[in-house]
Protein backbone atom coordinates (compact mmCIF):
# COMPACT_ATOMS: atom_id res chain seq x y z
CA UNK A 1 0.00 0.00 0.00
CA UNK A 2 2.77 2.50 0.70
CA UNK A 3 4.49 1.90 -2.93
CA UNK A 4 0.88 2.71 -4.61
CA UNK A 5 1.12 6.23 -2.75
CA UNK A 6 4.41 6.68 -3.66
CA UNK A 7 2.87 5.56 -7.34
CA UNK A 8 -0.12 8.28 -7.06
CA UNK A 9 2.74 10.85 -5.32
CA UNK A 10 4.88 10.48 -8.30
CA UNK A 11 1.70 10.52 -10.70
CA UNK A 12 0.92 13.90 -9.21
CA UNK A 13 3.70 15.29 -8.67
CA UNK A 14 4.59 14.66 -12.62
CA UNK A 15 1.08 16.08 -13.81
CA UNK A 16 1.93 19.47 -11.28
CA UNK A 17 5.27 19.87 -12.71
CA UNK A 18 3.30 19.54 -16.76
CA UNK A 19 0.90 21.58 -15.51
CA UNK A 20 3.61 24.23 -14.23
CA UNK A 21 5.39 23.68 -17.55
CA UNK A 22 2.56 24.67 -19.76
CA UNK A 23 1.90 27.66 -18.12
CA UNK A 24 4.97 28.69 -17.95
CA UNK A 25 5.32 28.09 -21.58
CA UNK A 26 1.90 29.83 -22.29
CA UNK A 27 3.31 33.03 -19.80
CA UNK A 28 6.51 32.54 -22.51
CA UNK A 29 4.02 33.17 -25.70
CA UNK A 30 2.25 35.90 -24.28
CA UNK A 31 5.02 37.95 -23.48
CA UNK A 32 6.16 37.66 -26.76
CA UNK A 33 2.98 38.16 -28.16
CA UNK A 34 2.35 41.24 -26.60
CA UNK A 35 6.10 42.31 -27.73
CA UNK A 36 5.68 41.49 -30.67
CA UNK A 37 2.30 43.65 -31.13
CA UNK A 38 4.05 46.48 -28.84
CA UNK A 39 7.11 46.26 -31.56
CA UNK A 40 5.23 46.92 -34.09
CA UNK A 41 2.95 49.72 -32.87
CA UNK A 42 6.18 51.38 -31.76
CA UNK A 43 7.05 50.95 -35.25
CA UNK A 44 3.99 52.41 -37.04
CA UNK A 45 4.00 55.16 -34.68
CA UNK A 46 7.83 56.00 -35.66
CA UNK A 47 6.87 55.73 -39.51
CA UNK A 48 8.86 58.62 -41.25
CA UNK A 49 6.61 60.83 -43.83
CA UNK A 50 7.58 60.77 -46.79
CA UNK A 51 8.27 64.07 -48.08
CA UNK A 52 8.62 65.38 -51.73
CA UNK A 53 10.77 67.14 -53.37
CA UNK A 54 10.41 69.61 -56.59
CA UNK A 55 11.03 67.84 -60.15
CA UNK A 56 11.42 70.17 -62.92
CA UNK A 57 9.05 69.26 -66.08
CA UNK A 58 8.98 72.14 -67.47
CA UNK A 59 8.49 76.39 -67.39
CA UNK A 60 5.35 78.65 -67.48
CA UNK A 61 5.18 82.13 -68.26
CA UNK A 62 3.30 84.52 -66.34
CA UNK A 63 2.53 87.79 -68.97
CA UNK A 64 -0.49 90.51 -68.43
CA UNK A 65 -3.25 90.83 -71.00
CA UNK A 66 -1.07 92.05 -73.78
CA UNK A 67 1.31 89.91 -73.96
CA UNK A 68 3.80 91.14 -71.84
CA UNK A 69 5.81 88.85 -69.43
CA UNK A 70 5.98 89.09 -66.41
CA UNK A 71 7.81 86.39 -64.72
CA UNK A 72 8.73 83.16 -65.48
CA UNK A 73 9.01 79.89 -63.40
CA UNK A 74 10.00 75.96 -63.22
CA UNK A 75 7.23 74.20 -63.03
CA UNK A 76 5.99 70.21 -61.95
CA UNK A 77 3.19 69.14 -63.70
CA UNK A 78 0.11 67.29 -62.20
CA UNK A 79 -2.02 65.95 -65.07
CA UNK A 80 -3.30 62.72 -63.57
CA UNK A 81 -6.09 61.65 -60.72
CA UNK A 82 -2.65 60.80 -58.47
CA UNK A 83 -1.07 63.42 -58.96
CA UNK A 84 -3.55 66.23 -58.62
CA UNK A 85 -4.97 64.05 -55.28
CA UNK A 86 -1.18 64.36 -53.99
CA UNK A 87 -0.55 67.63 -55.34
CA UNK A 88 2.17 70.12 -53.30
CA UNK A 89 1.21 67.66 -50.29
CA UNK A 90 4.26 67.17 -47.83
CA UNK A 91 6.33 69.37 -49.04
CA UNK A 92 8.97 70.85 -46.25
CA UNK A 93 9.62 73.54 -49.12
CA UNK A 94 9.34 75.25 -52.53
CA UNK A 95 11.68 77.90 -54.37
CA UNK A 96 10.26 81.25 -55.70
CA UNK A 97 10.73 80.19 -58.61
CA UNK A 98 8.79 76.99 -58.60
CA UNK A 99 5.40 76.31 -58.83
CA UNK A 100 2.84 73.28 -59.57
CA UNK A 101 0.64 73.22 -62.87
CA UNK A 102 -2.62 70.92 -62.72
CA UNK A 103 -4.04 70.27 -65.60
CA UNK A 104 -7.30 68.79 -65.77
CA UNK A 105 -8.87 66.72 -68.77
CA UNK A 106 -11.71 69.31 -68.85
CA UNK A 107 -12.58 72.80 -67.57
CA UNK A 108 -15.13 73.13 -64.82
CA UNK A 109 -15.38 74.67 -61.99
CA UNK A 110 -12.79 73.44 -59.56
CA UNK A 111 -11.82 73.63 -56.26
CA UNK A 112 -8.98 72.94 -53.80
CA UNK A 113 -7.95 72.66 -50.25
CA UNK A 114 -4.55 72.37 -47.66
CA UNK A 115 -4.53 68.89 -46.36
CA UNK A 116 -1.23 67.60 -45.49
CA UNK A 117 0.14 70.86 -47.25
CA UNK A 118 2.80 72.03 -44.93
CA UNK A 119 3.91 75.38 -47.51
CA UNK A 120 1.29 78.48 -47.65
CA UNK A 121 0.71 78.73 -51.27
CA UNK A 122 -1.06 81.71 -53.89
CA UNK A 123 -3.41 79.54 -56.16
CA UNK A 124 -4.45 80.49 -59.30
CA UNK A 125 -7.09 79.27 -61.94
CA UNK A 126 -6.65 79.54 -65.18
CA UNK A 127 -9.66 79.04 -68.06
CA UNK A 128 -8.67 76.79 -71.39
CA UNK A 129 -8.14 79.63 -73.21
CA UNK A 130 -5.36 80.18 -70.34
CA UNK A 131 -6.39 83.52 -68.60
CA UNK A 132 -6.35 83.72 -65.20
CA UNK A 133 -9.90 83.97 -63.83
CA UNK A 134 -9.15 83.31 -59.78
CA UNK A 135 -6.55 83.78 -57.54
CA UNK A 136 -6.65 82.83 -53.75
CA UNK A 137 -3.34 84.31 -51.63
CA UNK A 138 -1.99 83.15 -48.84
CA UNK A 139 -3.75 79.78 -47.97
CA UNK A 140 -3.75 78.68 -44.42
CA UNK A 141 -1.38 74.59 -44.28
CA UNK A 142 -2.87 71.70 -43.49
CA UNK A 143 -6.48 72.46 -43.62
CA UNK A 144 -9.32 71.58 -44.90
CA UNK A 145 -10.85 75.08 -46.47
CA UNK A 146 -12.13 74.95 -49.60
CA UNK A 147 -10.53 77.32 -51.83
CA UNK A 148 -12.84 77.41 -54.93
CA UNK A 149 -12.37 78.93 -58.73
CA UNK A 150 -15.33 81.82 -59.00
CA UNK A 151 -15.37 80.79 -62.56
CA UNK A 152 -14.56 77.73 -64.83
CA UNK A 153 -11.13 76.32 -64.97
CA UNK A 154 -8.80 73.80 -66.27
CA UNK A 155 -5.59 74.68 -65.07
CA UNK A 156 -4.44 75.06 -61.66
CA UNK A 157 -1.12 77.20 -60.54
CA UNK A 158 0.32 77.08 -57.19
CA UNK A 159 3.12 79.00 -56.25
CA UNK A 160 4.44 79.87 -52.46
CA UNK A 161 2.16 82.64 -50.99
CA UNK A 162 3.45 86.13 -51.56
CA UNK A 163 4.32 85.14 -55.58
CA UNK A 164 1.46 86.48 -57.10
CA UNK A 165 1.64 90.23 -54.94
CA UNK A 166 5.53 90.33 -55.49
CA UNK A 167 5.34 89.75 -59.01
CA UNK A 168 2.16 91.60 -59.65
CA UNK A 169 -0.21 88.65 -60.82
CA UNK A 170 -4.04 89.41 -61.30
CA UNK A 171 -6.83 88.00 -62.42
CA UNK A 172 -7.22 88.41 -66.32
CA UNK A 173 -3.50 88.11 -66.83
CA UNK A 174 -2.52 85.27 -69.37
CA UNK A 175 -0.15 81.83 -68.64
CA UNK A 176 1.71 79.70 -71.38
CA UNK A 177 4.22 77.29 -70.86
CA UNK A 178 7.40 75.68 -72.41
CA UNK A 179 8.53 72.13 -72.24
CA UNK A 180 6.30 70.76 -71.78
CA UNK A 181 3.73 68.38 -74.17
CA UNK A 182 0.29 68.11 -73.09
CA UNK A 183 -2.43 65.69 -74.43
CA UNK A 184 -4.85 68.20 -75.00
Amino acid sequence: MVKKQTQNQKQNNKNKKTKVKNLLIGVVILIIAAFLIFNNFIKDSKHEMEYYTFTKEGELIFSDSLGNTKTKIDIEIADDDYQRQLGLMNRKEMNENQGMLFIFPRQDFLSFWMRNTLISLDMIFVDESKTIVTIHKNTRILSDTSYPSSKPARYVVEVIAGFTDKHNIQVGDKIDWMGIKLGQ
